[in-house]
């Protein structure tokens, strides 16, 4: 039976619920995005940090484990240097910044890391490269988390893919409808990782309104069947959820599997996330360069100290602080433990299934739609 729930974009991207999960890094990997699109949502692989390389195996792992429709989720961002390589890029992080780095790790006990992850930084080169695999593979469901894809639009719809893009306002939600995306993303503050300023409540209607006919999604702050029934009500056409899917076995799961966290790393997240209440998630740019919320540790207070030098722009931030951050993960400095994650951790009491997470929104969703149609009977 069709879900009352469905709406004309689930008949868009070939999903039964209206529930699309985040494509969020290093977290969102082939065994979640199967998951979440076996259960009946579409579920996104983020992307950003690997290579063309392994990207290709990333999709192929993807369509090993569901016949369903999937996406995959990079970020483009525009404020960003077109091409270079780590050692070129280093040599724009000051002294300072390295001095301040070099003080935590001995304050914090942070030895060196034994893995080193060589990878390329973010660049316009780079994420061009990592788009032409989507297109090359023909993925169901291309989505932007950062900047505006329009200049791949045209190809994708060439080849019957469809577009999600990311916004945080009204001004770049019209900027990305013009560009002929399949569906907008309004995310309020409320979400997890890379992040703006206005609340979900306000920006999804303000975005529906201003971008009409242009599908909405609405993102930040949804994790239960509550949200899910709210957003659509505000006039969205699905929901864009990652936090909640954070706390699922599948999260983190293909990150281990190459060995790029652990076993102890993946726990404490989640213990981190089923201890959370609602103010336990910050906005800052110490991970990133980039405003991004997440799970507030010792690792944030130190970033904001008087004594702190400003962090540094996408992506030397990033450059700055991995290997430190990659040496207290493998040292299981748990203090210092605490990666994206939004205001809805505090609606997290239990690690579950990724396709009970589906189920359950679905069905709390529908028992509410029951109860206002017949009140007397709630």
């Amino acid at each position: 039976m069709t879900s009352r729930l469905k709406t004309e974009l689930c008949d868009i991207l070939g999903i039964e619920y209206p529930i699309i999960l985040a494509g969020m890094g290093g977290a969102a990997g082939p065994a979640l995005a199967a998951a979440v699109s076996a259960a009946g949502g579409l579920g996104v692989v983020g992307a950003t940090g690997y290579t063309p390389e392994e990207l290709h195996g990333m999709i192929a792992k993807v369509r090993s484990l569901t016949d369903k429709p999937f996406g995959v989720d990079l970020l483009l961002p525009s404020s960003i240097v077109d091409t270079g390589n780590r050692e070129d890029l280093e040599v724009e992080i000051s002294d300072d910044h390295r001095r301040y780095v070099d003080q935590l790790k001995e304050e914090f006990g942070i030895p060196d890391p034994k893995k080193r992850r060589d990878r390329p930084p973010l660049t316009k080169d780079y994420f061009q490269q990592q788009v032409q695999v989507v297109l090359d593979e023909k993925v169901p469901v291309f989505a932007s988390g950062l900047g505006n894809p329009g200049w791949m639009v045209d190809d994708a719809h060439a080849q019957g893919m469809k577009v999600l893009g990311l916004v945080g306002n009204v001004k770049n939600a019209k900027r990305v409808a013009a560009a002929n995306v399949d569906a907008v993303v309004a995310q309020g503050t409320e979400a997890g990782g890379h992040t703006g300023r206005i609340g979900t409540l306000a920006l999804v209607p303000q975005v529906v309104d201003a971008v009409s006919p242009t599908k909405v999604v609405a993102a930040g702050g949804i994790g239960d069947g509550r949200g899910l029934l709210a957003a659509l009500a505000l006039g969205a056409q699905a929901v864009w959820c990652g936090t909640a899917f954070l706390a699922t076995p599948e999260a983190y799961q293909d990150s281990e599997e190459r060995g790029e966290v652990d076993r102890w790393t993946r726990d404490v997240q989640h213990k981190k996330l089923v201890a959370a209440v609602d103010e336990d998630t910050r906005i800052g740019r110490m991970y990133s360069g980039k405003t991004m919320r997440h799970v507030y540790n010792a690792w944030s207070e130190a970033w904001e100290r008087p004594e702190a030098p400003p962090t540094l722009p996408m992506p030397l931030q990033g450059l700055l602080v991995s290997e430190a951050l990659q040496g207290a993960r493998e040292a299981h400095i748990e203090e210092l433990v605490g990666g994206p994650a939004g205001n809805v951790a505090g609606l997290i009491d239990a690690i579950r299934p990724a396709k009970t997470v589906v189920e359950s929104m679905v069905q709390q969703a529908e028992e509410l739609l029951d109860r206002i149609a017949s009140p007397a009977r709630a």
